[in-house]
């Protein structure tokens, strides 16, 4: 682990080693080629399975644009051809780090913690706008990254704007309480120890939180419950793995 990445929970650091999901790297299949580098043996959901769940999904779509809800880090990588950005509000959601990583963010030795939107409350975030043009397109890119494990179930959901006005529908990425790799029952001291130690072939998970601080910061959006998260992270690394150099 790099240590010295955890100087600042606001300054998103890459760590040594990890690849960014680029949109060329979703589109050749390179994310599960990654995981299987932290776990051989992974299981993950098929190309055929994927595709399924999205034909499937979008025929429930509502009438209007299609927007999509970004709540961790597809605010600051979204890898997707997006139209327009608005800062927004979903209810009935918040987030959570609750999706145990044994890959990307972690490894099966050491597994990570990803965000997930879990039940109840209010989530602010960035609604991205996808052209129809481009829905074919970026909908099946987005699927390969928000899909390949499986802990996530895709539902729509109303997006609120800055007066209190609703302005479209979007995908929202749930967490899968059901799956094995639910992870919202673990406790603060383990969510912090997990957060700050494990890393995997995306990178680390402690970058994944400060990243996700930033980017909220950048966007106006203060969640207390995670910068607080931030900083006893910060401290936990600093303990594991000494002063940055």
């Amino acid at each position: 682990m790099h240590k010295a990445q955890f100087t600042n929970p606001a300054i998103s650091v890459v760590s040594p080693g990890a690849t960014i999901l680029t949109r060329e790297l979703l589109v050749r299949g390179g994310a599960a080629s990654l995981v299987h580098r932290d776990e051989p043996d992974v299981r993950l959901l098929s190309d055929e399975q994927r595709r399924t769940s999205l034909d499937t999904f979008m025929k429930s779509r509502p009438a209007g644009d299609l927007w999509i809800f970004a709540y961790g880090s597809l605010i600051w990588n979204p890898a997707l051809r997006i139209s327009e950005r608005r800062v927004a509000e979903i209810h009935g959601w918040h987030r959570s780090f609750c999706l145990s990583m044994s890959v990307g963010r972690g490894t099966p030795g050491q597994p990570g913690l990803v965000l997930g939107l879990d039940r109840g409350g209010v989530c602010k975030g960035v609604a991205y706008r996808i052209d129809e043009r481009d829905v074919s397109s970026e909908l099946p890119i987005l699927w390969s990254r928000e899909m390949l494990v499986g802990g996530y179930n895709p539902i729509w959901t109303d997006l609120i704007g800055d007066g209190g006005e609703k302005f479209g529908a979007a995908i929202i990425f749930t967490i899968d309480q059901g799956h094995d790799n639910y992870a919202g029952g673990i406790s603060l001291q383990e969510k912090v120890r997990r957060l700050a130690i494990a890393e995997g072939s995306w990178g680390s998970s402690a970058d994944y939180l400060f990243r996700t601080i930033g980017s909220l910061r950048e966007h106006g959006i203060h969640d207390v419950e995670i910068e607080h998260l931030g900083v006893m992270v910060a401290s936990a690394a600093f303990e594991a793995f000494g002063e940055a150099a």
